[in-house]
């Protein structure tokens, strides 16, 4: 799901193809991504687009007469800029908004339909999109703290909660946790004030890191290829990559459609935390340190390898 990095580069680029102009029309490849039915989609074509801002994970484009488009992609949405009617393609395009400067189309790759399209009226029917987490740009110290352990809950899910922090993810909160050099089973209502200043200090260096790393690769054109998985993350997506601060294995953590990377080295004190599945099923050959897993894997490797030495047969030659 594009987060809080992502979105503010894709505003920033929309900005500056749309601010001032009109939105023509729309073109829906599909009814159902369109959530809201009052105001009518047709209210808002013809008008001037006024400025762009991000809620949560949502994108919003304001027109005049206090109008406000609101974008969720969720997982798989993504948004393109072609030239004016341009067409919409055909599995994955939702949506085609033609703008007098060119057309903004939203895809979904996948069969699940979730990305959404709403248009509402007015400021306080646009709060009801913003689920209310704690912007950190915004926030100081104690506003951060105060919102960390407002409910007891683990840091990943704390800071993946929309309702407590706005525009983290699966993606970077585990860059934000190794940063922190803490692990995201740790409870909330655990952490020491030292701790919670790290957690704050790696919260908005992270952001910040990687939106200056997805302008710069934007390079002005319009952000295409955005992924949850990039080459220059720290253990998001890099299981059994070594860490690259150092070396060890990069762990997970899988629930659901949901996993969390992590160093057992750099934040769990060595530790390789349950897999909520596999350690239920392997119970007691489980591996509770990284140099219990690391002898296993050279045990298989050993095992493997000797068997292939000495057991294997050979096919004799064909005469």
């Amino acid at each position: 799901m594009p987060e809080l990095p992502d979105i503010t580069v894709y505003i920033e680029a929309l900005d500056a193809r749309v601010r001032g102009a009109r939105l023509l029309g729309a073109r829906l490849g599909s009814p159902f991504v369109l959530r809201s039915v009052d105001p009518p989609l047709a209210a808002a074509f013809g008008k001037t687009v006024t400025g762009l801002r991000r809620v949560g994970k949502r994108i919003v484009i304001a027109l005049e007469d206090d109008l406000f488009l609101v974008l969720h992609l969720m997982i798989a949405g993504r948004l393109h800029w072609k030239e004016a009617g341009a067409r919409l393609p055909g599995k994955v395009g939702l949506a085609a908004f033609d703008f007098s400067t060119g057309t903004l189309t939203l895809t979904e790759a996948g069969t699940r339909r979730r990305a959404a399209i709403h248009l509402v009226r007015g400021e306080a029917a646009l709060r009801e999109h913003n689920p209310g987490g704690l912007e950190v740009f915004d926030a100081n110290l104690a506003q951060f703290g105060a919102a960390l352990r407002q409910e007891r809950h683990t840091l990943k899910r704390a800071l993946t909660d929309p309702r407590l922090f706005s525009g983290i993810g699966n993606a970077y909160s585990d860059e934000i946790l190794h940063r922190a050099r803490l692990s995201p089973v740790k409870q909330t209502l655990q952490l020491n004030e030292e701790e919670v200043i790290r957690l704050f200090e790696a919260t908005r260096a992270t952001l910040t890191d990687w939106i200056k790393r997805l302008r710069e690769e934007a390079a002005g054109e319009f952000p295409e290829g955005v992924t949850a998985f990039r080459p220059g993350m720290a253990v998001h997506g890099r299981y059994g990559k070594p860490c690259p601060d150092c070396g060890a294995p990069v762990q997970r953590i899988v629930f659901a459609d949901n996993e969390t990377n992590y160093c057992p080295r750099c934040q769990t004190g060595g530790r390789v935390l349950a897999d909520r599945a596999l350690s239920r099923l392997l119970k007691r050959d489980w591996p509770r340190t990284l140099e219990e897993l690391e002898e296993k894997r050279g045990g298989r490797a050993e095992a493997t390898g000797g068997a292939s030495r000495s057991g294997g047969r050979r096919r004799p030659k064909a005469p």
